[in-house]
């Protein structure tokens, strides 16, 4: 069983492993770039993909379903940002503190630019469908590592939570 991310007629299909490894990177760039509250709302979407808070079953999402927001400036910021913090992961941005080097990334966030860049946001968005809702943001930031906290999954971030060998 695979997690797939869809968005504007493409699909990534990820193991479990290679999934950990692309919401790794891009939770580093999410937590150094988020600002409004799509932004966090996004950020608390991510954990969510890991196996490990989550527990077993399939994960992953389609950007179809997302609410971008209610007018035409607030979709155009919000399709922007999610580009601009892959850019910034696909950059190696904190890579030094994940403790691996991410194999493959480069082609998942590759791919899944090119899914958001395809992707028409609806005009009409119910709130929250998708994304968790404005009150379920990820507002909590870790103070050891500088990442947005999957509260209340997690006491702190992923890198605080990741099993260590």
């Amino acid at each position: 069983m695979s997690n797939i991310f869809s968005g504007g007629g493409h699909d990534l299909d990820l193991s479990n492993g290679a999934t950990a490894v692309f919401i790794d990177v891009l939770m580093l760039a999410v937590s150094g770039l988020a600002s409004e509250e799509w932004d966090l709302r996004f950020a608390a979407l991510l954990p969510l993909q890991d196996r490990t808070a989550m527990g077993r079953g399939a994960v992953g999402f389609d950007l179809a379903e997302f609410d971008w927001g209610t007018t035409e400036r607030e979709r155009a910021r919000a399709k922007d940002f999610v580009p601009r913090a892959t850019a910034l992961a696909a950059s190696g941005h904190r890579w030094s503190e994940l403790g691996y080097h991410p194999p493959r990334v480069h082609n998942y966030l590759h791919r899944f630019t090119t899914m958001v860049e395809s992707c028409v946001p609806p005009a009409e968005s119910s709130a929250a469908r998708g994304l968790p809702g404005p009150h379920e943001a990820a507002m909590a930031s870790c103070a050891r590592h500088r990442v947005l906290s999957a509260l209340p999954l997690w006491d702190g971030c992923f890198l605080c939570n990741r099993p260590h060998p």
